[in-house]
This record gives structure tokens, C-alpha cells and sequence, in this order.
């Protein structure tokens, strides 16, 4: 896509499916929030990565400035059509985890589309959230173990679910199922 140019109808289009087919998947997901953030706080971080799918599945097939941001907008919008509740948590979701990963591929001026560029995206996305989620939690009054488990496991869970978008981003890809 080239340089300041609203994005095409194609890539528009490609987003939009992206994001219905991650915000299905997201709104199914709900459960799992819920109960994590119940019973199973530690987990969290595993449950919450699962966001970064929107972006990097659309970063990597179309390899283009703003296609994170909007396919995570399309998505939160999706899943909050489906489960209403989690609205706010969406829209939170889609800013954050979008504007991280448009905001490292601008800083290598979108030329950088290796996976070392996705993972220390999915790595910063993971610190930002988990620090005021740690302390929505209470994390600090959990056991020690408890504790270390939810910080690392909100670097990891986000790095793991962006390993996965990157299969698939690159399996559709090779697939010839997106050209633009």
C-alpha cells in the first residue's frame, strides 16, 4: 500500500474478514475470561494473549501500515455484538493490542516484517497489560509463585498466541487464499 493513502478496498476487505473470523473466535472465548479472572488469575495472561491474533494475522498476510489497528477494531466489534458485557474489555483490547503492534512496525517504518518484529510486539503488549491488571488483581497479595506465574505468563502468553497468528498469517499466505 503506498504511502498516505487510505487503504484499499481489498485490504479493507481482507481486515474485515480477518476480524469477524478472530472476532467469532474472541466472543466463544468470553468464557474463559471470566473464568480465569475468577478463579485463575495466573492464567490470565494466557487467556488475555489470545488478542494479539487480530493484528498479527493481518500484519503478516498484508505486510501494511494500519492493518492491525483496523482489523482489531473490526474484531472488538464483533465480539461485542455477540457479548455485550465484555464491550469495554474489547475496545480496550483492540486500542492497546493494535496501537502496540502498528506502533513497533511504525518504528521500523513498516519495513520489518520478520517474526523477531512480532514477537517483541507481542512481548511490549504483554508488559503494558499486565501492569495495571496487576494490580486490578491484587496480584501483590497472591502467593510468591502465583505472583512470578501471572507476570511471566503475561510475556509468554501473548508471545505464544503471536507464534500461532504467525502460522496462520503465513499459511494463508502460501495458500494464494489473500493476494493484494
Amino acid at each position: 500500500m503506498p504511502k498516505n493513502r487510505v487503504p484499499s478496498t481489498r485490504v479493507l476487505l481482507i481486515c474485515a474478514a480477518v476480524g469477524v473470523a478472530t472476532g467469532l473466535v474472541s466472543a466463544g472465548w468470553a468464557g474463559l475470561h471470566v473464568i480465569a479472572a475468577a478463579g485463575a488469575i495466573p492464567l490470565y495472561g494466557l487467556v488475555l494473549g489470545f488478542h494479539v491474533l487480530p493484528g498479527v494475522i493481518a500484519q503478516q498476510v498484508l505486510r501494511a501500515p494500519w492493518v492491525a489497528l483496523i482489523t482489531h477494531a473490526i474484531a472488538a466489534l464483533i465480539g461485542l455484538a455477540f457479548v455485550p458485557a465484555m464491550a469495554g474489555r474489547y475496545l480496550l483490547a483492540a486500542v492497546v493490542f493494535g496501537g502496540v503492534q502498528e506502533g513497533v512496525s511504525a518504528l521500523t517504518r513498516y519495513r520489518h516484517w520478520e517474526p523477531w518484529r512480532f514477537l517483541l510486539s507481542s512481548a511490549v503488549t504483554g508488559i503494558v497489560i499486565a501492569v495495571p491488571l496487576w494490580f486490578a488483581f491484587h496480584v501483590s497479595t497472591l502467593a510468591p509463585w502465583a505472583a512470578a506465574g501471572f507476570a511471566v505468563l503475561f510475556v509468554i502468553g501473548p508471545v505464544a498466541w503471536t507464534v500461532i497468528g504467525l502460522a496462520i498469517g503465513s499459511a494463508l499466505r502460501r495458500a494464494g487464499v489473500i493476494r493484494v
